[in-house]
């Protein structure tokens, strides 16, 4: 059977938590993934019809959050820069200068060679940039990521404890069902006999499910599983079952996030 780490976490996700043994170690450093499904418009929760839900739970390694905000300059190219870039810089150094002496030989006082030098200095240091130039716009933000290793490893029995939770990522990592059939026109066939619905025919297969994670007292939800890896040279029993796996995941929410829904991941009790 799978073992809890705490009575506290068992008495909370019930005694079909797949994890191994993690006696003595604190409950904020063991992460808890579980599915779940919508219940609402806005609202997501713990999967319903089962007396006992399954979860998985692993303490995290390189656990990281990243959330990228887009922001970009629109108005950078409308400076005269962008227009003529090797004048404006000549000129913004004193660059020119040299090159129309000796195009039109040394200047003499009060001659028109003389008027188009102090012109020419006029533009030394100076530049076309405007705060307006560097304006940034909020341009819009991808899902957020959270990338994690978890880690099982075997104390009594490598089957429940690493490969069990392991294999429960891992199948809500991947297509809940794939459909055999790839032709529409068969399935056509199939609805019109009656054999078949107008959603499955359209849309015959069946996507991976939602999980949520709990860490830290924080709790992201819903997520999908978008990449997931399996290091095959970790160690083995003699049975060839795993006894130690540290899985690289990376999970990914469904939507881009707010405040609120910011303030829905806070702080939880435990």
């Amino acid at each position: 059977m799978a073992t809890i780490p705490s009575i506290g976490q068992a008495a909370t996700l019930g005694a079909n938590a797949l994890t191994s043994i993690w006696d003595g170690l604190s409950p904020h450093l063991i992460a808890t993934f579980y599915e779940v499904a919508k219940t609402g418009d806005d609202a997501w929760g713990r999967i319903e019809g089962k007396t006992d839900p399954i979860a998985v739970m692993a303490p995290l390694t390189d656990a990281n959050l990243e959330m990228v905000l887009n922001w970009q300059s629109p108005f950078e190219q409308a400076g005269p820069e962008s227009k003529a870039p090797a004048l404006m810089a000549m000129l913004q150094s004193g660059a020119l200068q040299p090159v129309v002496d000796a195009v039109m030989g040394k200047s003499k006082e009060g001659s028109a060679q003389q008027k188009s030098n102090e012109f020419l200095k006029q533009f030394e240091g100076r530049t076309g940039i405007t705060k307006l130039n560097s304006t940034q716009v909020f341009n819009g933000m991808p899902p957020v990521k959270i990338t994690v290793t978890a880690l099982f490893r075997a104390w009594r029995d490598s089957a429940s404890e690493v490969e069990a939770p392991f294999n429960k990522l891992m199948e809500w990592a991947l297509p809940i069902e794939l459909s055999k059939d790839g032709s529409v026109l068969a399935r056509a066939a199939e609805t019109a006999k009656g054999d078949m619905g107008y959603v499955e025919a359209l849309m015959p297969s069946k996507a991976p499910t939602r999980v949520a994670l709990k860490y830290k007292g924080r709790i992201f939800s819903p997520l999908v599983i978008e990449s997931i890896g399996m290091p095959l040279n970790s160690p083995v029993d003699a049975s060839g079952r795993f006894v130690q796996l540290a899985v690289p995941m990376t999970l990914c929410t469904l939507t881009a996030l707010d405040r609120k829904d910011w303030s829905n991941a806070a702080i939880v009790s435990m």
